[in-house]
């Protein structure tokens, strides 16, 4: 694998693990407080903290995903090459515009 996608994939990994234990924190807290969906969003509203943890948490999904979906479709399939990672590329931009739009939306709900 390419040294920087190896990084890229190594870094986003990390990201996503502390990302993951603290939505996971999170959502444990809530459900065991008795907070509904209503409240939950209620409390994220205008929420500048949790806009930017959501933020850097999908664009840490959006880097981390293509990259090892990269490596499964070239081991099972042989699939490489340009075009290959333009559309890699492509599913990278739409997993982070889709994402960062579901931050978005919620922040402003």
């Amino acid at each position: 694998m390419n040294p920087a996608l190896l990084l890229a994939s190594r870094l986003s990994a990390l990201i996503l693990a502390v990302a993951v234990a603290v939505h996971l924190a999170v959502i444990i807290h809530a459900v065991r407080n008795g907070l509904t969906a209503s409240a939950l969003l209620a409390r994220t509203e205008g929420n500048w903290a949790f806009l930017i943890f959501y933020c850097i948490f999908v664009l840490a999904a959006a880097v981390h995903a293509p990259i090892g979906l990269r490596l499964v479709l070239s081991e099972w399939f042989g699939w490489e090459g340009r075009l290959a990672d333009r559309l890699l590329v492509a599913f990278a931009i739409l997993l982070a515009a889709l994402g960062l739009r579901a931050a978005l939306a919620v922040f402003l709900a």
